[in-house]
């Protein structure tokens, strides 16, 4: 029997798919890790939110944050999409694009947590350059993942930061940083994607591994 070639809607739609998914279900999948993960240059994202006891951090300095913490609790982003059977989707389907144009939807309304506006954070990721100047990055993304954005779908506008620095910074695309700064709740849209948060970057840094 022949297995018939999905055709680029119907990948783009998959791997977007997965990464709705794995925005929404982040929390529950790492309280179910019974040990914190290494933040490493190929996962910055490293360990588990930090306890609530130390959530507020040290007054007058930044709080380093995780992903998750971006991503409201109670946010289903697979609600609308179960039950769904790709395999049932052939080449030329216009199903296909119906549901992939749904699915980018609910991505760039992702919501953001409102807890988080306003806060001092410390966080890193992968930077996705959208202004530079002499050579230096002025105004960028920030992503949680290698590839986002350039090589793979946008993820939800909740996993993406829009940064603007008041100095350049000498990065490119896809190397790895620490970006310090108040985040604000603030939605953005640009030709890489749609961020739902705003940072006004104190510093970006170079990530060499751990907490700094």
């Amino acid at each position: 029997m022949r297995i018939a070639k999905k055709n680029s809607t119907l990948r783009a739609f998959t791997r977007l798919s997965m990464l709705l998914a794995g925005a929404g279900l982040a929390a529950a999948t790492w309280a179910a890790d019974p040990a914190p993960k290494d933040t490493t240059p190929s996962n910055p994202l490293g360990g588990k939110a930090a306890p609530v006891a130390a959530a507020k951090g040290t007054p007058g300095q930044p709080r380093q944050i995780t992903w998750e913490e971006l991503v409201p609790k109670d946010w289903d982003p697979a609600k609308e999409f179960k039950g769904m059977d790709l395999s049932s989707l052939n080449d030329g389907d216009p199903r296909a694009n119906e549901l992939l144009m749904k699915m980018q939807e609910v991505s760039n309304n992702a919501p953001t947590n409102p807890a988080m506006n306003g806060a001092e954070i410390k966080i890193p990721g992968f930077i996705v350059p959208l202004e530079e100047a002499k050579g230096e990055v002025t105004e960028f993304l920030l992503v949680p993942y290698f590839g986002a954005c350039i090589h793979t779908p946008p993820p939800p506008a909740n996993q993406i930061l829009h940064v603007v620095t008041s100095k350049g910074a000498k990065f490119r695309a896809m190397d790895t940083v620490w970006v310090t700064g108040k985040l604000q709740t603030m939605r953005n849209d640009s030709m890489m994607g749609v961020s739902g948060y705003h940072v006004n970057a104190t510093s970006v840094t170079k990530y060499s591994g751990g907490a700094k």
